[in-house]
């Protein structure tokens, strides 16, 4: 995936650490089974106790082989994050018998283990921190309420945050934070963010067999954990289900002192979903239309951008890999109805002919199915609420530009997203 003409070797400068965060997403990604097994807890832990070297200068100390010699700080920390993730495991391994995601991560904790040459017995990771503290901040006066991200910015600063849009819908459509506009394939599971805040990851798969065109049919969001503000909080949407809760059954953020800062809410149970996030700036709105889940995001500019070279495979970052993307021919192809049918259903919500009304015509003549028209429409929606720049609203071919060049990701990587995609087909 990605740019076929980059090695493996030049993927990162830090060896084997982005293969250690990606087994980390695998692992918590899977982990909602049993609610007797607490997997997903020894799975956020251990995210937590890496997040120091999954950025900054730490994780250079595998990178230069500390790690296979036992020695150095990157390979210390690691060695003393497993011992922990291991007794974990064991705790609640009574509870967690038949679980996938818990066997998945007694494997990769082996693995990573040996290939680390982590000691069995020695020092364990301390407690995790209560996650990470709001972007931007720094010295300044107290915030009446620092898990209200806009008035929190503008106190420190004097000026209203920026925001970003990134929408994903159809057969899919992805419209990234940059405005470049791609119809893609994308089967199975692929990441639309990746940051220290969120995760949100979409499952597609081909809307008829054979068919190069996917429709995602699942979509996982992880709030992080973030000090004071919110508990972690996983949201799991699939075609049929649309919950307005948690995968918990709450409807907030937790106990902690800012959980109203993380709220759902429905107006159309089962077909429409809005998350609040005001304690990093976002609103997510998820809906359910013609048998596909579409995803639109509102996000504050400061929490987009904080992730690190790792977590470069973003499609709202980057828009699809080229080796992803739908060519003018493949979207010229004929489909159940004919293009001239699709353009007559499609221009009675879309008037403009921007990239909007080009993917209604290509999923209704596709599918055949007339109510594609109403995903574009409220994509298009989407996009007039949560722009911060709507003369960008109207995106048409000359305007969408070169996608962003993306690497090429190494075998094990590779194994990594077909685990993924087993997690999420089921």
């Amino acid at each position: 995936m990605g740019d076929s003409s980059r090695s493996p070797g030049s993927w990162s400068p830090h060896g084997s650490l982005p293969l250690l965060s990606t087994l980390t997403l695998l692992l918590l990604l899977c982990g909602h089974a049993h609610s007797q097994c607490k997997i997903l807890r020894c799975n956020a832990e251990y995210v937590s106790s890496t997040l120091s070297l999954r950025g900054g200068g730490s994780p250079g100390a595998l990178g230069r082989g500390g790690a296979g010699r036992g020695g150095g700080l990157g390979s210390g920390g690691l060695c003393r994050a497993l011992r922990s993730y291991a007794l974990c495991t064991r705790r609640t391994a009574r509870t967690c018998r038949g679980d996938l995601a818990f066997h998945s991560a007694v494997h990769g904790i082996e693995d990573l283990m040996i290939q680390h040459n982590c000691s069995r017995q020695g020092p364990t990771a301390p407690p995790p921190p209560r996650g990470p503290a709001l972007p931007g901040a720094g010295p300044g006066p107290p915030s009446p309420d620092p898990c209200d991200y806009e008035a929190h910015f503008s106190r420190l600063h004097g000026r209203s945050p920026g925001f970003l849009h990134c929408a994903s819908f159809g057969d899919p459509h992805v419209r990234s934070f940059y405005h470049h506009f791609h119809t893609c394939r994308v089967q199975g599971a692929w990441p639309l963010l990746d940051n220290d805040f969120l995760f949100v990851q979409a499952t597609s798969s081909p809307v008829a067999s054979g068919a190069n065109a996917t429709t995602t049919r699942k979509l996982t969001i992880i709030f992080k954990n973030m000090q004071e503000c919110i508990d972690q909080k996983v949201y799991q949407a699939e075609v049929d289900n649309l919950p307005a809760a948690f995968e918990d059954g709450s409807i907030n953020g937790g106990d902690r002192p800012g959980g109203s800062s993380l709220s759902i809410k429905t107006t159309n149970p089962g077909n429409h979903v809005e998350i609040q996030a005001a304690y990093i700036g976002t609103t997510i709105v998820i809906r359910q239309t013609a048998g596909q889940l579409s995803f639109s995001i509102k996000v504050a500019e400061d929490v987009a951008r904080a992730f690190s070279a790792e977590q470069d495979l973003q499609l709202c970052v980057g828009g699809c890999p080229p080796s992803q993307q739908l060519s003018r021919l493949e979207r010229s192809r004929r489909g159940a109805i004919t293009l001239d049918t699709a353009r007559q259903l499609c221009k009675e919500g879309l008037p403009v002919e921007d990239a909007y009304f080009q993917s209604c015509v290509f999923d209704v003549s596709i599918s055949g199915d007339p109510n594609f028209t109403a995903a574009a429409q409220a994509a298009l929606e989407d996009a007039r609420a949560f722009l911060p720049d709507l003369e960008k609203l109207h995106l048409f071919p000359s305007d969408a530009g070169p996608p962003l060049s993306l690497a090429t990701f190494p075998g094990p990587f590779l194994s990594g997203l077909f685990v993924l995609w087993f997690c999420f087909s089921k």
